[in-house]
């Protein structure tokens, strides 16, 4: 179903910092760009960054525009055909450039060799806020790690039965068996998880602080609308009778088995950036 596809993407984006205010644009050394072979349900893809190398695999540009801004994939505007064009971008970081600085490196990469402009707007979006809900969460605080120099690794990839993902930095999430588990992570990636199985736009507003294991389980019924959702928010074309599931399934699965755990989802409307896309290319300049 192609699940995995959106995991990699919140992962990435939920990784990506931006580049500070004021300083010059930083740019790759050399980077290489191809298009990305035919996807299977098989089909693994990641980011691996080190101090002098980053690659990408299987993302679209979609994904890469999310990386480069520091935005979600709610929050750009821009062509359908945005989401089925995938790359593959390898590059060579500059020596005693930070890897810190690779999304506005790829910002740079996308505007010389995509020919990419955009503005950016503010508009109004019903969302979920997340929210601890009366009585307290019943979250338990993962310990702070220290901090490694190894690479900085995330990955994503179908199971037998759903998908599953490195999120970097020791995050993980497991979606299989109308299970969802994801470790270590943060309520601000817990947030952007949780908005690929709803309707909607989903905004941390628990003021929890460090990161958590959070799992729960759903039906069979309402584990199948959750895979089918998320592929729709993707971009993954879905078959009629799959949409159809949607029209009848409960929405209320996520909501109620987060109350188990102390946190709600509440609707609300905000104020939300949009990265609106002026102008792109659909393949980029010779490497």
């Amino acid at each position: 179903m192609a699940i995995y596809r959106h995991v990699l993407a919140v992962a990435i984006s939920a990784a990506a910092t931006a580049t500070l205010a004021g300083q010059e644009a930083p740019r790759f050394e050399v980077a290489s760009i191809r298009p990305s072979g035919d996807l299977t349900q098989q089909s693994r893809g990641g980011l691996t960054i080190t101090q002098r190398q980053a690659r990408f695999s299987l993302l679209s540009l979609n994904d890469y525009i999310g990386i480069a801004f520091g935005l979600r994939l709610h929050q750009i505007a821009g062509p359908d055909w945005l989401a089925s064009a995938r790359f593959e971008i390898a590059a060579t970081i500059p020596e005693n450039q930070p890897p810190e600085q690779l999304p506005a490196m790829l910002k740079a990469l996308l505007e010389d060799r995509f020919q990419l402009r955009t503005h950016r707007e503010q508009r109004e979006f019903p969302v979920y806020g997340l929210e601890v809900a009366e009585g307290g969460s019943k979250l338990v605080r993962v310990p702070d790690e220290a901090a490694t120099d190894a690479p900085f690794t995330v990955s994503s990839g179908a199971t037998p039965g759903g998908a599953a993902g490195d999120l970097g930095q020791g995050s993980s999430l497991v979606l299989e068996n109308n299970r969802f588990e994801a470790k270590k992570v943060t309520m601000v990636t817990l947030a952007d998880l949780l908005a690929r199985f709803v309707e909607r736009p989903v905004v941390d507003m628990t003021k929890l602080e460090g990161r958590y294991d959070v799992a729960f389980e759903v039906s069979p019924d309402d584990f199948i609308a959750m895979m089918i959702r998320s592929a729709v928010a993707a971009g993954v074309p879905m078959p009629p009778q799959a949409l159809q599931r949607l029209e009848t399934a409960s929405l209320a699965a996520v909501p109620d088995a987060l109350r188990s755990l102390g946190l709600s989802l509440t609707p609300r409307r905000a104020p939300l950036e949009v990265l609106v896309i002026d102008s792109i290319e659909k393949m980029p300049t010779a490497n």
